[in-house]
């Protein structure tokens, strides 16, 4: 790092990070990116963990967030290698001895499913859906800020609030429905009787009609690689296998961003931060953690209904009664033993991913913090129920507990990998209450990670957003180190 002085430093090269850093740098400042592994990427790394020639995205693996960012939107990311590619339909929900259910981008095409509930389907959904670029760069912008799309944005969060049982059961009466919406409420990793769990069954719906959930060309590390590459040509720097422990080993800067967890932050930039503001950090919660699989498949999943090859995610839990059983016992620190299980597909549509003729196969289930119990044969097993013959497909497996999920990235504290839980507590301060939740009592210190608003997936937004609040006080800010 030398003696030179930056207008910022980043800490942490997950897509927040790498969103921070473009921010800063197109708005003119000199920044540092400082990763303490040897890859970038953070929750966007891809590797062959099976057999060679195997591409498996090591955390995220489908992105319809990525794809509506109204950040990553405003990038010429694809001029730096970027190309998404788009399945025929975003979802499919198997059911036990009935169609799939599907959501495609189509509205109608989707209603087609839906019986009885096609018409009311439309009726709550396409008016969010016309709107839908501009209410999403209005959920995605911070807590305070006014939505630009106002009526839509009201209309939107007055289903939003609804816990995700009620809702389904309150506006649908198919339960091919329920289940659709209860597959999409369930990312939330929360029980879906809890408040403002419909909102994240909202927002999953709104994206596949927007656009169908995409997965990247070669694998989700195309993503951090073309950030990267953009932050260089806007003159950014980045330095991997720099592992920040203290801001003794921070270089001279004006400002300072961290994605990472604020239990990081906390332990980082104790020596420069409020005794009181620290330990509101490490009251963080970071909620259940994950078990995931990735396997080397020697054909396609023979599913039961066909129309599941169509989709980039297959949700798997039967009706919603069954998936909201799921995942409450996690609340209770149990192990189900049919578990919703989340599975992309991705060589289906990217033949980079596997060799000719082969493909591979991803899928995890939420699990208790720190849960360290192998649910292969469970997760197997939900796959089989759905597609028999699966087990038959499989020519290597690898697996991922929670702990191997924050050795591999430390912002996965037990498991999480969205950043923390998005309860009622936690939803709008996170990671603790403040008018700029990017800010810090420090003026220097920001944290960008998926633990402020809006939250996690691979958007940019929380780094976007921290990087405003930090361009705000760039210019009143002499360069030197964060001690001083």
């Amino acid at each position: 790092m030398g003696d030179v002085v930056y207008d910022a430093v980043v800490v942490g090269s997950g897509p927040n990070g790498l969103a921070a850093a473009i921010e800063l740098a197109r708005s003119g400042a000199s920044v540092l990116v400082l990763e303490g592994t040897e890859a970038i990427g953070g929750g966007t790394r891809s590797s062959e963990l099976t057999l060679p020639g195997y591409v498996h995205d090591v955390c995220s693996a489908v992105h319809p967030m990525g794809l509506l960012s109204p950040f990553f939107r405003s990038l010429p990311l694809e001029e730096h290698g970027l190309r998404w590619i788009r399945p025929e339909a975003s979802v499919a929900h198997p059911l036990d001895d009935e169609p799939a259910v599907m959501l495609y981008r189509s509205i109608e095409k989707t209603g087609e499913g839906l019986g009885r509930d096609a018409a009311r389907y439309s009726k709550i959904l396409s008016p969010l859906v016309r709107q839908g670029h501009g209410l999403m760069a209005d959920i995605l912008s911070p807590p305070l800020a006014m939505p630009t799309h106002p009526l839509t944005f009201m209309r939107f969060g007055l289903k939003a609030l609804w816990p995700a049982t009620w809702f389904a059961r309150g506006c649908f009466r198919e339960e091919s429905t329920r289940a659709l919406f209860g597959g999409c409420a369930a990312h939330s990793i929360l029980p879906l009787n809890a408040p403002f769990t419909a909102a994240l069954g909202l927002i999953f719906m709104i994206a596949g009609h927007l656009d169908e959930w995409p997965v990247p060309a070669g694998g989700s590390r195309a993503i951090s690689d073309a950030l990267a590459s953009l932050l260089r040509s806007l003159g950014g720097e980045i330095q991997t296998g720099v592992r920040i422990t203290s801001v003794d080993e921070l270089p001279p800067a004006r400002v300072f961003l961290f994605d990472t967890g604020p239990d990081q932050l906390a332990s980082i930039a104790e020596p420069v931060l409020p005794e009181r503001y620290v330990r509101r950090l490490r009251r963080y919660r970071f909620g259940p953690g994950v078990f995931k699989l990735d396997w080397a498949l020697e054909e396609p999943i023979p599913w039961r209904d066909k129309n599941c090859l169509l989709a980039s995610t297959v949700h798997l839990g039967g009706r919603m009664d069954e998936i909201a059983a799921t995942e409450a016992a996690l609340s209770r620190g149990e192990h189900p033993t049919r578990p919703f299980v989340l599975l992309c597909q991705q060589s289906q549509f990217d033949d980079s991913r596997a060799p000719t003729g082969k493909q591979t196969g991803y899928a995890y289930c939420h699990v208790p913090a720190g849960s360290n119990v192998d649910l292969t044969e469970a997760i197997e097993n939900q796959v089989e129920r759905f597609a028999p013959g699966f087990k038959d497909t499989i020519r290597a497996r690898h697996a991922m507990h929670c702990g191997d999920f924050e050795r591999y990235n430390p912002n996965f504290v037990g498991g999480a990998i969205t950043g923390g839980s998005a309860d009622i507590t936690q939803l709008m301060t996170r990671p603790v209450a403040r008018l700029d939740p990017y800010t810090t009592p420090n003026p220097r210190v920001f944290l960008c990670s998926a633990s402020t608003p809006p939250g996690g997936g691979v958007h940019g937004m929380c780094g976007y957003n921290a990087a405003r609040s930090a361009l705000r006080q760039l210019d009143k800010i002499a360069p030197g180190s964060l001690r001083a």
